[in-house]
């Protein structure tokens, strides 16, 4: 049988079955907005036991970079994602799973050539991708500022 782009596409959407858009939404928001609380918890508490804005600030990204690692480590961050969604994507523990993710997969490849190198590969993209936009907002920014 062959089949027509149309046929195909015409079989493609009656099988297709729609999101749950308010529902997806809903529980990103507030699966983000608990790791916003999370780490605001966190700060707070660190600013508690004396330390500058700055270092407390900097021990609730520590916080949650170790707990993204943790629970990926745990198999749990993506069965967490698998339920909220993108509400665990936040991005410090979003990028903090996809570095972590591909080095478990490829641990027994051994060090160098499995774990160091592939956890690259999500993550590198991201990198560059953020290096060369604060790169080009900045030379904006400095021309911006000259006149």
């Amino acid at each position: 049988m062959k089949m027509t782009p149309k046929s195909y596409q015409a079989m493609a959407e009656k099988r297709i079955t729609g999101s749950p858009v308010a529902k997806d939404c809903t529980l990103a928001f507030l699966a983000g907005g608990t790791l916003c609380a999370v780490a605001q918890v966190i700060i707070d508490w660190a600013g508690k036991q004396g330390l500058d804005e700055q270092n407390a600030r900097l021990v609730g990204s520590l916080s949650l970079i170790f707990l993204s690692v943790a629970l990926t480590a745990l198999c749990v961050y993506d069965n967490i994602a698998k339920h909220v969604g993108a509400g665990v994507i936040v991005p410090i523990t979003g990028f903090a799973n996809s570095m972590s993710s591909p080095a478990m997969e490829f641990k027994s490849e051994g060090f160098v050539l499995g774990m160091a190198a592939k956890m690259f590969n999500i993550a590198g993209p991201v990198i560059v991708y953020g290096t060369v936009a604060s790169v080009i907002y900045g030379v904006i920014y400095w021309v911006l500022s000259i006149l």
